[in-house]
């Protein structure tokens, strides 16, 4: 598909409304670090939708009004937000010709803390663009589920690329990939239910907040620094690469290579910002420990208990619902919460 099949319709018939959605978060396993011009990511990637933790958005349209945009997060406003918003609409408009076309109050809150590791552009930019397009559905009166779901991660995508992911269940791709059939640059697709074996279909996700303060340089900065990144090319091209095993381990439900894949992205990802000119270290002291005791936990106990991490200090505890998890639980509560910031810790689950 090209932009061109995204764009508006002529006729619309614009009314005051007020919708509301839910989207959740998502984490990368393999990674996303580097993008083209309108948000075009430079390798493919896969990702674990989260279940509970999720933005809850409310969006009221008043019609015909000025156009302008006044955001609340948790009751409290958020101008830069609010600033932030004005300019996504406004790109999009030949894609929603309606857009600009009146006042928008939009309400949001996150079911997780802020600054969690857990992606709030995500799900953030996720309900918002189901916001957008319930309304195009109440002006058009057309809805195919199919299309619809499609645009969303399309409209999703130009507000914050990972937020294309976070539209679907289960896991996701984004990113133009010869592995995955129908994958594409310009929005995600869900990655074949039928060729994931079911040790990958039950699994936890607890996330070790590490760090709860502002990233000393931001998702949007180290992107950019991948312009310039002597290793940038070589990188894209191994993601890319990435999916030749990838496929066969989630067909076989090979846990091992499961594990050395996801971990070996996530060190990647952290390697490319040490690598940047400037340079720059977002994982602390606390987040090499939990790295360094859950490899040793895992020597010693054969249990699945794996590691993947964003783009920051926190670190996200993957391990599958096998009967033995239980012990991995204790684990992380005895051994792991002590490199935590406040004992913080935040669970959360796939589904499917």
């Amino acid at each position: 598909m090209t932009t061109q099949e995204f764009l508006g319709k002529e006729n619309y018939n614009i009314s005051s409304q007020t919708v509301a959605s839910s989207c959740p978060s998502n984490i990368a396993l393999i990674k996303y670090w580097g993008k083209y011009e309108d948000q075009i990511p430079a390798n493919p990637s896969i990702s674990y939708t989260l279940h509970n933790c999720k933005t809850n958005t409310s969006m009221e349209f008043l019609a015909n009004e000025p156009f302008s945009v006044q955001t609340f997060l948790t009751g409290i406003e958020e101008v830069k937000f609010a600033e932030k918003i004005e300019k996504f609409f406004k790109n999009i408009e030949k894609y929603l010709p309606w857009i600009l076309k009146g006042k928008y109050i939009i309400k949001t809150e996150n079911t997780f803390p802020h600054s969690s590791g857990i992606a709030s552009s995500a799900s953030g930019f996720g309900a918002i663009a189901k916001c957008l397009m319930e309304l195009e559905v109440i002006f058009t009166g057309e809805k195919s589920e199919t299309e619809w779901v499609k645009k969303v991660s399309f409209l999703a995508r130009l507000g914050s690329g990972s937020a294309c992911r976070s539209v679907y269940n289960g896991m996701v791709v984004w990113g133009e990939c010869d592995e995955v059939e129908g994958s594409s640059d310009l929005f995600a697709i869900q990655y074949p239910n039928s060729e994931i074996h079911q040790v990958f279909k039950d699994f936890n996700d607890w996330v070790l907040l590490i760090h709860e303060g502002q990233k000393s340089v931001s998702s949007t900065v180290g992107h950019g620094l991948m312009k310039t990144n002597p290793y940038a090319e070589r990188r894209f091209q191994e993601a890319k690469e990435n999916f030749v095993p990838l496929k066969e381990i989630l067909k076989k439900g090979d846990l091992e290579g499961f594990i050395k894949l996801v971990e070996h992205e996530a060190l990647t990802l952290h390697a490319m910002m040490m690598m940047s000119d400037p340079a720059f270290i977002l994982m602390k002291t606390g987040t090499l420990e939990v790295i360094n005791k859950i490899w040793d936990f895992r020597k010693e106990t054969s249990l699945p208990l794996f590691f993947t991490l964003d783009a920051g200090a926190n670190v996200h505890l993957l391990f599958p619902n096998n009967g033995e998890e239980e012990k991995i639980k204790s684990f992380i509560e005895m051994e792991l919460l002590q490199y935590t910031q406040k004992n913080g810790v935040v669970k959360d689950i796939m589904v499917f």
